[in-house]
């Protein structure tokens, strides 16, 4: 397949734009589960003695939500490469990142503990999702897969937080 030419700069900053918006919407839509209940539920929730306070996740969330919008932006700038398999492994995980807040905490108060192990799970297909990602970003765009990787071990952290939650909640 012959190469594609590189889109315009206003094309290519137009893109970051959408990469940056799209990721920044799916934090803001997981935030509203959030704000809804972390003063309920979640305030009067066993915790983690590992839990940060709560001012980290918003930090931590916004830098690795602009860093994810960045690696797609990479990827999608990759003429040459085939980059649908990879683009559809960052939209799988974006929605199931955007499917762990409403289950972690807006479901809570209809399911209890339930809601629990079930965002216990659906972090646990973020955490797979996020690995296929990484493992189709970084063959087409090596920068691009390391800046997933601290998105991974932010999973795996949040994943210990969800699971001390439903074991003690």
């Amino acid at each position: 397949m012959p190469e594609r030419p590189m889109p315009g700069t206003g094309r290519q900053i137009a893109a970051l734009l959408a990469f940056l918006a799209l990721s920044h919407a799916v934090s803001f839509l997981g935030s509203l589960a959030i704000i809804a209940n972390a003063h309920g539920w979640y305030a009067a929730a066993n915790k983690a003695p590992w839990t940060p306070p709560d001012w980290v996740f918003g930090t931590v969330w916004t830098v690795l939500y602009t860093a994810m919008a960045v690696a797609a932006w990479l990827i999608w700038r990759q003429r040459s490469a085939p980059r649908r398999g990879a683009l559809s492994a960052y939209g799988l995980q974006l929605a199931l990142n955007l499917a762990w807040a409403p289950a972690f905490f807006g479901m809570y108060p209809m399911l209890g503990t339930a809601a629990l192990w079930l965002a216990f799970f659906v972090i646990t297909a973020l955490f797979l999702g996020a690995g296929l990602t990484v493992l189709r970003f970084g063959p087409i765009n090596t920068t691009a897969g390391l800046l997933l990787l601290p998105y991974i071990s932010w999973i795996i952290f949040s994943a210990s937080l969800n699971l001390y939650a439903a074991t003690t909640n």
